[in-house]
């Protein structure tokens, strides 16, 4: 009988606590109510949080008359929200990533692990080992001594003296919506390299006036100097996907649900992605495969999907062969019989509609869709 009532005043206690841990982050920043219960997390940034973080360092960006990409990681590490801007590189997009990976398992600002490298060159090697970017740009996200992410920011060459860098710009983000924060850490200044070589560098880049040309409208896709910085005319552009995934998100919540949403450029780099509120890595994970595989097969998953309930025999082994995710939703984007990317949705109760409508609103009728046949009944 002791052990009953010793059980039940446990669990008390540990509802207690799971409250107070509830309430140590204000609602407006973190998941809360039937979403956090479902997800059993109430420590975890929220998508509204998390893309207000992000447009406010775009546009902190845009003044300086530089382009970044943004990296937004929950306390678990999931994707909740990512955005790069026109004209960013491969290297540009997945530093950000790496910046807010290292800020969140070392729960620290990721300059710190740069500043140890300069310190000691030899640790390096070490800290990559670990799985650490030794670099500046990530900071953790904590409301309340509380950690409910990390951020990562590439793709601008710093300006310290100037008050300009990729840290900076998070910080001022973070400042911005979620107030005070502690002050960054010091750059150490870097040691002049050991046994440098006088190797000649060659320039690559286009004359000021010629940038890469495409058939699209520029609203559609990367143009101008953007365009000029990685040689491609035909990706799509930043305000494209965001168009796209802000339809497909509203679209979603009007159906009383919440979508996670990856747009990915023709080179299968992310330009955009979104995880809703209560999604889980089940979720966020297969949109990313939807798109991938739509990007990769040139067509629909809603096809693969399709082929391998019509022909069970054969189709499984090609599908594992290839990496092909076979769950629609995922629709490669072609606009004017051009391809410029792929979308992938997953979480949802529709996932290739939610693609859709997110298609329509960006492109109209230019856009390519899955169409099906008539019933036969």
């Amino acid at each position: 009988m002791k052990r009953i009532h010793i059980g039940g005043l446990l669990l008390a206690v540990l509802a207690l606590a799971a409250t107070a841990a509830a309430q140590n982050s204000p609602s407006q920043f973190v998941i809360s109510g039937e979403t956090a219960r479902r997800i059993h997390d109430f420590t975890t940034i929220n998508l509204a949080t998390a893309e207000r973080i992000a447009e406010t360092c775009e546009g902190l960006a845009r003044k300086e008359g530089v382009a970044v990409s943004v990296y937004i990681l929950d306390n678990d590490g999931n994707h909740v929200y990512m955005h790069r801007m026109d004209g960013q590189g491969y290297t540009n997009i997945v530093t950000a990533e790496m910046k807010a990976r290292t800020a969140l398992m070392g729960r620290e600002a990721s300059k710190n692990r740069m500043n140890r490298v300069i310190q000691n060159p030899d640790s390096e090697i070490q800290q990559i080992q670990l799985g650490f970017f030794p670099n500046s740009g990530g900071l953790p996200i904590v409301v309340n001594d509380q950690l409910i992410g990390a951020i990562g920011v590439g793709g601008s060459a710093p300006r310290v003296a100037q008050g300009w860098s990729d840290e900076i710009c998070a910080h001022k983000a973070m400042i911005e919506v979620l107030g005070p924060q502690p002050p960054l850490v010091e750059d150490l200044p870097r040691p002049p390299a050991a046994n440098r070589a006088n190797a000649p560098v060659p320039r690559f880049t286009l004359p000021q006036d010629v940038t890469p040309r495409s058939s699209l409208p520029p609203e559609f896709v990367v143009s101008g100097r953007a365009a000029a910085n990685i040689f491609d005319a035909n990706q799509i552009s930043s305000e494209s996907a965001k168009k796209i995934a802000r339809t497909c998100r509203a679209w979603a919540a009007g159906r009383g649900g919440s979508v996670s949403i990856y747009i990915i450029d023709t080179h299968g780099t992310f330009v955009h992605q979104e995880r809703g509120d209560g999604q889980i890595y089940n979720n966020i994970h297969t949109a990313m495969l939807k798109a991938q595989t739509a990007l990769e097969s040139r067509q629909p998953t809603s096809i693969v999907a399709a082929q391998l309930r019509n022909d069970p025999s054969g189709r499984p082994r090609q599908m594992l062969q290839f990496g092909f995710f076979t769950v629609s939703g995922g629709i490669p984007i072609v606009v004017d019989g051009t391809m410029i990317g792929a979308i992938g949705v997953g979480g949802g109760m529709n996932d290739e509609d939610c693609a859709i409508e997110g298609l329509r609103a960006a492109f109209g009728d230019r856009v390519l869709l899955p169409a099906y046949p008539k019933s036969q009944d």
